[in-house]
């Protein structure tokens, strides 16, 4: 049985940016290059857990053109929207299939399974549940 996965400190930490705490940015940088290596991860789940909020993130600088939180955090409904018609999608649709197809494309999956001794039916069965938690985290920072 894994641990329950706990990613609050993240979106805490992320918060903090959007709300103008910019001596958050560089721990935000450093946790992003460990989770994109995955090498601290305590379960197959933590690591696709971590991969995910990086994918996320850089996504999310990449829909917005912005690396900017606390300007992104300041978008209105109308900004989210002209942005949702730029990139012919919405923001949590956008950041899902960035996870999910990133797996894919990556074969992350095998990967997950071959380190983590797990079967690749195990890790299959989290990957859209987890992208729909981490995207859900990323929204509630945002709104």
């Amino acid at each position: 049985m894994t641990k329950p996965l706990e990613f609050s400190s993240f979106f805490v930490l992320l918060n903090a940016i959007k709300e103008g705490d910019l001596s958050k940015k560089e721990e935000l940088s450093s946790i992003l290059i460990q989770y994109k290596e995955g090498n601290d991860a305590s379960s197959f789940l933590d690591e696709l857990g971590q991969l995910y909020l990086y994918i996320a993130i850089q996504e999310l600088f990449n829909y917005t053109s912005s690396m900017d939180l606390k300007l992104i955090g300041k978008y209105t409904k109308e900004d989210w929207d002209e942005l949702a018609n730029k990139n012919n999608c919405d923001l949590p649709v956008f950041l899902a299939n960035a996870m999910i197809n990133h797996v894919k494309d990556n074969q992350v999956i095998e990967q997950l399974a071959s380190k983590w001794q797990t079967p690749e039916r195990e890790v299959r069965k989290h990957i859209r549940q987890l992208s729909a938690y981490i995207t859900e985290g990323i929204i509630d920072v945002l709104e």
